[in-house]
């Protein structure tokens, strides 16, 4: 069966224009399933039925996966028999009245403004790395921008004479504004600190590790946690931490629902909304307050 995951996977890659991230997520749940099947001596995937498929969703409640894990599995599991389908590997797609359960929308864990600001002074700029550092973390709580996507970003990315940031995903394209003090982190970080990371290597990305390389998530996730254990912040950091609580905070200060969907890249606003919920009712009450068509 690993061939059809493959044939799959190089799918969502090459055709769909699919993540590294996305495509490793579905090769770690298929290869659960896989390995179910396995377990259960079902060899060939022509013979998969819908009970077949029904059973590992049990199986991994059974396991007490987390609702969310399970949801998951179960994208992943259609996902892949709808290609099957498609391609006419298999004459039926077995997943196809299988349902996902219903997630909550659970409330992002934000810092408050004092921690933010805490957070970014942190950094010792005097230093390449600190330099870098505050410019990583004054950009993502100016733009709301995913971390993944503030690692990708080029220098021709960068525009601090007009202000902007040129987002790139999935071939899409949005540019988003910066403020002052983004701007000043970014232009201190540009005039010495990268070259200096930069050794002799040549590179487009505007952000780069200590050699000169390509900063992965995880490489940025370990960089926030450290500074966040030396500011003293004591919440659970993640890499979307500066990212939800500039939505938060832009809400709190109001700005309307539609603006930050769109620094944030929201297809759906009810992804947006999720942010009206955080913290007291203050959010909601300024944004009944500032939205015309509230």
């Amino acid at each position: 069966m690993g061939e059809y995951v493959q044939q799959f996977l190089d799918y969502l890659y090459e055709v769909k224009g699919s993540s590294k991230n996305t495509v490793m997520s579905y090769n770690r749940d298929l290869k659960k399933l896989i390995a179910y099947f396995e377990k259960k001596k079902i060899t060939d995937i022509k013979l998969v039925k819908e009970s077949d498929l029904v059973g590992y969703i049990k199986d991994m409640e059974n396991k007490n996966f987390a609702t969310s894990s399970i949801s998951r599995g179960i994208a992943a599991c259609k996902s892949f028999f709808h290609f099957l389908f498609r391609e006419r590997i298999i004459d039926s797609d077995p997943s196809e009245l299988i349902k996902s359960p219903k997630i909550e929308k659970k409330v992002p864990q934000i810092l408050s403004i004092t921690e933010v600001e805490s957070l970014i002074n942190t950094p010792n700029v005097s230093t390449a790395k600190g330099a870098r550092d505050k410019a990583m973390f004054e950009l993502i709580y100016a733009t709301g921008m995913k971390v993944s996507q503030v690692v990708s970003l080029n220098m021709s990315d960068v525009n601090l004479h007009l202000g902007f940031i040129l987002c790139k995903d999935k071939g899409k394209e949005r540019a988003i504004p910066i403020g002052g003090l983004c701007q000043q982190a970014l232009d201190k970080y540009l005039k010495g600190p990268r070259e200096t990371l930069m050794g002799s290597n040549e590179s487009d990305l505007l952000f780069v590790n200590c050699s000169g390389g390509s900063l992965s998530r995880q490489g940025f996730w370990k960089i926030l946690k450290s500074y966040a254990d030396e500011a003293g912040i004591s919440k659970d950091i993640t890499p979307h931490t500066l990212r939800h609580s500039f939505a938060v905070h832009m809400l709190q200060n109001g700005a309307d629902l539609k603006t930050v969907q769109d620094m944030l890249g929201h297809a759906d606003a009810s992804t947006t909304e999720v942010y009206l919920n955080v913290g007291n009712n203050k959010v909601r009450e300024v944004y009944m307050k500032a939205h015309p068509r509230k």
